[in-house]
């Protein structure tokens, strides 16, 4: 296969995909290595493929169903878990997080997490050495941006986080 139909499989595959795919499966699929993977997805993207890198694997976003809402938060590494489990157990879907950086200015990272499963493994990667949440540099003020079923949802969870002690209000 060239290397231009390889990119268009690749796109194709991920349109498709119902959950992140991660390079190394991509590269086993294609008979490739990873690092082939990564420039691919980087030529793809630089022709206007909207795709995404999460902590789980690429995707191309669809149109979120329901509404799209943000929070703003504050807490430590040990307030993570039960925060993004708030979200989720309502029914939303974490889309990314959002810090202020001082000298970058916004800095969003795709997170797709709508589940216990998969705040779970996105827990175990922040869990390695060199791993780091975006919050760190915040001294833990972010934002989420939410999927949410309808309005009650995305209430229930500003109630659960504001419990938690970990919601920013005005």
């Amino acid at each position: 296969m060239r290397a231009e139909e390889r990119r268009q499989a690749i796109r194709e595959f991920l349109q498709q995909a119902r959950q992140p795919v991660s390079a190394g499966a991509l590269a086993a699929r294609y008979s490739v290595s990873r690092q082939i993977i990564v420039g691919d997805i980087a030529l793809l993207r630089a022709a206007g493929a909207d795709i995404s890198a999460t902590p789980r694997g690429y995707v191309i976003l669809r149109e979120t169903s329901g509404l799209v809402r943000q929070v703003a938060v504050q807490h430590d590494a040990a307030g993570m878990e039960a925060e993004l489990n708030a979200m989720v157990d309502q029914g939303c879907t974490v889309l990314d997080v959002i810090v202020e950086h001082p000298i970058y200015g916004q800095l969003t990272g795709p997170l797709q997490l709508a589940s216990r499963y998969d705040v779970a493994q996105f827990l175990a990667r922040c869990g390695q050495p060199d791993a780091r949440p975006l919050s760190e540099l915040t001294e833990g003020i972010h934002l989420h941006t939410l999927s949410c079923p309808d309005e009650a949802a995305f209430e229930r969870v500003r109630q659960e986080l504001r419990r938690l002690g970990v919601l920013l209000e005005g």
